[in-house]
């Protein structure tokens, strides 16, 4: 099998293992071996090898900073292994790798996962300016292709001016899961407790719900830098329940509850939003319906099949209306079989996977 290094220079937050593994599952003419400077504990269970920038020893800081900030050494600790191409996660991450496809002369495939393409920050210059930036003209001339995963992203990049015949829409798939069998009870937020998610919309909502006389159980599950004062602002709201982040298996446990996933994202004031949020596509595999803002990356996908409810985004009152429209006899279970269609039709791990491998190796 023929080597790809795939550049995330964190290996790997945890909210990230699911979805990256996901991408690579479905090769079977080329191994994955990842690489990056900075190893989160315990190291994720991955598909191929491991790598770390700037090799052992009390200099290996300056060596990746090195690497990082100036490109040397690019090639010193992966040359061995006889790549045949670099790809790298996340914009940040292509700017990073850019210097290493370069010094292995090999081509180079970036995949734009959401906030990379919406955050204005990322595109602005600043003193000093950040090496995304710095580098961003130089990565689409040398890039071969940028892999969206969603047509949102896409659009937001072809805003930004990235020639559209170095994109292409990719979505990262999910893996068939049992449909959820337990008694639906309960709604249920997945995610990182930052702007874009929109937390603080729905704990606007579930209080217009009360005022209805309407307390339905809502767990929220994540962590984040804005998770306390979300506790705080939902203060007097008994049904709701912070859970912090938890392992997959007990999030799956929640969903098999779940009346509906909730998304009810928003564009941050830095211009950020989502790309494609893995969990909503975890969820419908599961046949658990999804309540969506239009700002979610998710419209098209829930308009199309009838695998939830789109509503505007920072409208409490609109997502109280869907919420209450959920609880309503029959409603949940038609949408349902919406959302296992969808993934059937759309999102399969393995025939995604396939497709980005075929795509890559059309670039050798």
């Amino acid at each position: 099998m023929k080597t790809i290094l795939v550049y995330r220079d964190r290996l790997l937050p945890r909210s990230e293992h699911a979805f990256m593994r996901r991408q690579y599952i479905g090769f079977r003419s080329l191994r994955p071996c990842w690489v990056g400077c900075r190893r989160d504990a315990p190291p994720p269970a991955l598909p191929g090898g491991l790598r770390f920038m700037g090799g052992s020893g009390p200099l290996r800081p300056v060596r990746q900073a090195a690497f990082k900030q100036f490109g040397w050494g690019a090639a010193r600790d992966v040359a061995d292994l006889a790549p045949v191409l670099v790809h790298a996660q996340f914009g940040r991450g292509g700017a990073l790798a850019l210097p290493m496809a370069r010094a292995l002369g090999v081509p180079l495939v970036v995949t734009f996962h959401g906030g990379d393409a919406f955050k204005d920050r990322h595109y602005r210059w600043s003193v000093p300016p950040a090496i995304f930036r710095r580098r961003w003209r130089a990565l689409q001339a040398y890039a071969s292709l940028f892999v969206c995963v969603s047509e949102g992203v896409r659009d937001k990049l072809l805003e930004r001016g990235v020639r559209p015949e170095l994109l292409e829409v990719i979505p990262i798939g999910v893996e068939p899961a049992a449909p959820a069998s337990g008694p639906a009870e309960q709604f249920v937020f997945a995610g990182r407790f930052v702007d874009k998610k929109g937390v603080s919309t729905l704990i606007d909502a579930l209080r217009m719900l009360a005022g209805r006389g309407l307390a339905p159980p809502v767990v929220l599950a994540g962590d984040g830098p804005l998770l306390p004062a979300m506790r705080d602002y939902a203060a007097g709201l008994d049904h709701l329940r912070f859970t912090g982040w938890l392992p997959a298996a007990d999030l799956a446990a929640r969903m098999d509850r779940a009346i509906a996933l909730l998304v009810p994202s928003v564009v941050s004031a830095g211009g950020d939003r989502e790309g494609l949020p893995s969990v909503a596509v975890e969820a419908l595999a599961r046949g658990v319906p999804v309540i969506g803002s239009d700002q979610s990356g998710l419209e098209t996908v829930l308009d199309r099949l009838g695998a939830g409810i789109v509503v505007p985004a920072a409208d409490p009152a609109a997502l109280a209306d869907a919420m209450q429209a959920m609880l309503a006899p029959g409603v949940r279970d038609g949408l349902a079989d919406g959302a296992l269609q969808t993934v059937r039709e759309s999102f399969s791990a393995a025939a995604q996977s396939a497709r980005l491998e075929a795509r890559l190796l059309s670039l050798l």
